[in-house]
């Protein structure tokens, strides 16, 4: 119909290399928009309009060449925006069984007191979730930006991660993601 918008057409993903043939019978200037989706693990960081860097030190740690039940990390979190943009969101995933400090209120307030932000943006709001931090900005300015967070390990295990990202919530094309290393926490 004139100024509708046709409902998307889904494709099954060929079993082997196939290819795509489109053709136009009529007036007008039709236009198409083709995207595959794959699920694939992420290897190196990927850059869509952002880039974003993720750094864990030590706040307190039994041990120097292991994380333990009960060790203290900060997790600072690196932004350069290639351009202005309004709604954007950091995501950082958080291994389970472990609390970001400062959740609860007044919790380890000194362990939180060395949090740092930087740049010219500031986040609007935050969410410490045990799944995840995020840090929501009503606007970022092209450049850089970073923001922090303090982490507790209450559990031991292996826990692999995904990607860290960072996304413009209005215009998800824009956006940045970094893999996370495998975390093992084990017993003090």
């Amino acid at each position: 119909a004139a100024g509708a918008d046709p409902a998307p057409l889904d494709l099954p993903w060929p079993l082997a290399s196939a290819d795509l043939k489109l053709a136009h019978d009529g007036g007008g200037a039709p236009w198409i928009i083709v995207q595959t989706r794959a699920a694939v693990p992420l290897r190196e960081p990927f850059s869509a309009g952002y880039r974003i860097k993720r750094t864990i030190t030590a706040v307190e740690q039994k041990h120097k060449d292991r994380w333990s039940i009960g060790d203290v990390a900060r997790i600072r979190l690196e932004v350069e925006a290639a351009s202005d943009m309004g709604w954007v969101v950091v995501d950082d995933p958080v291994p389970a069984g472990s609390s970001i400090v400062g959740q609860l209120g007044r919790d380890s307030a000194l362990l939180a007191a060395g949090e740092q932000t930087g740049g010219q943006a500031w986040p609007s709001f935050e969410e410490r979730r045990f799944d995840a931090y995020r840090a929501y900005y009503e606007y970022v300015p092209k450049g850089r930006f970073s923001t922090e967070y303090t982490l507790r390990f209450n559990a031991a295990g292996r826990f692999t991660l995904p990607a860290t990202r960072v996304e413009a919530m209005y215009a998800p094309e824009m956006f940045g993601e970094t893999p996370n290393a495998m975390i093992e926490v084990k017993e003090p």
